[in-house]
C-alpha cells in the first residue's frame, strides 16, 4: 500500500490531486454559478420582504402589511425554499470538489451544511403558520385580534430563532470546506483564509450572542466577512477556475 493511499484511508490530507478531473472542475463552477444566486434569494426574502413587512414593535401593522402584500410574502417563503434547494447543490459540489483532498473533512462538512438546511426548512413553516394565523380559520375564532397578533410575532421570531442556529452550523460547515480549500491550494490562498475567519466569527459570534443576547447591538456586521468571501470565491470560480497545485505546494502537504 502506498503512502498516499494509506493516509487518505486514514482520514489526513491526500497529496495525490495534483490533476483535476472533469467532475471537479464542472463543481467548481457550480460553486462560482450558485453562491451569487442563493444570495440574491436570500436576501430578497430577508431583507427586501420581510424586512419591510415586520413591524417588530407593532403586531397589528405587521398583521395588516403581510395581508397587503400577501402574494409578495408567499413569494418570499418560495424564494427561502429555492435557497434551501440552491444551498443543498452548493453543498454537493463542495464535496465533489474537495473529497479528493481530504474525503472526511468533506463529509463532515457536508454534514454540518445540511443540518443547517433541515433546520431552516423547519424554522421556514413558521412563515407557513404565519398565513395560517391570518386566514381567518373558524377555529381561530376563540383568540382575540391581538391574540392572534401576538401569536403571528411569536412565529415570526420563532423562524428567527431557528435562522440563529442555522447560522452556527453554516459557519462550521464552512470553516471546514475553507479549510480544505486552503490545504489544496486550488484558489488563491487569501480566500480560504478569509473564509476559516469569517466562517469561525459567524459560527462563534452566533454562540456568543445567544449567551450575551446584549452583544445583539453589533446586528449582521460580523457576518461580513464570511458574505465578503463568498461573494470573492463565487467570482473567482466563476471567472478563473480552480487550478492545479504545483509539486512544489504539494511536497508541503505531505
Amino acid at each position: 500500500m502506498s503512502t498516499d493511499v494509506a493516509t487518505d484511508r486514514l482520514g489526513g490530507v491526500n497529496p495525490v490531486y495534483r490533476t483535476l478531473s472533469p467532475s471537479q472542475r464542472s463543481a467548481a463552477r457550480v460553486i462560482g454559478i450558485i453562491y451569487p444566486i442563493q444570495m440574491a434569494t436570500g436576501i430578497f426574502g430577508e431583507i427586501f420582504v420581510r424586512g419591510q413587512l415586520i413591524v417588530r414593535a407593532d403586531p397589528e401593522k405587521t398583521a395588516a402589511n403581510i395581508m397587503g402584500a400577501e402574494t409578495l410574502f408567499r413569494l418570499s417563503i418560495v424564494g427561502d425554499l429555492i435557497t434551501y434547494i440552491l444551498v443543498m447543490v452548493l453543498t454537493w459540489a463542495f464535496y465533489v470538489l474537495l473529497r479528493p483532498v481530504n474525503r472526511h473533512l468533506a463529509l463532515l462538512g457536508a454534514f454540518f451544511r445540511l443540518s443547517e438546511l433541515a433546520v431552516l426548512c423547519i424554522a421556514t413553516v413558521n412563515s407557513l403558520l404565519v398565513l395560517r394565523l391570518l386566514s381567518g380559520a373558524a377555529y381561530l375564532k376563540p383568540f382575540g385580534q391581538d391574540q392572534v397578533h401576538s401569536l403571528v410575532m411569536l412565529a415570526y421570531n420563532t423562524q428567527g430563532l431557528g435562522m440563529t442556529v442555522g447560522f452556527v452550523l453554516l459557519g462550521l460547515g464552512s470553516a471546514v470546506f475553507a479549510y480544505l480549500l486552503l490545504k489544496s491550494r486550488y484558489v488563491p490562498t487569501f480566500l480560504p483564509i478569509l473564509g476559516i475567519f469569517g466562517a469561525l466569527l459567524l459560527a462563534l459570534g452566533t454562540l456568543a450572542i445567544i449567551v450575551l443576547p446584549a452583544l445583539g447591538f453589533v446586528g449582521m456586521s460580523y457576518m461580513m466577512p464570511m458574505g465578503l468571501y463568498e461573494v470573492g470565491l463565487g467570482l473567482w470560480l466563476l471567472i478563473k477556475g480552480i487550478r492545479v497545485p504545483n509539486s512544489s505546494v504539494t511536497n508541503q502537504l505531505r
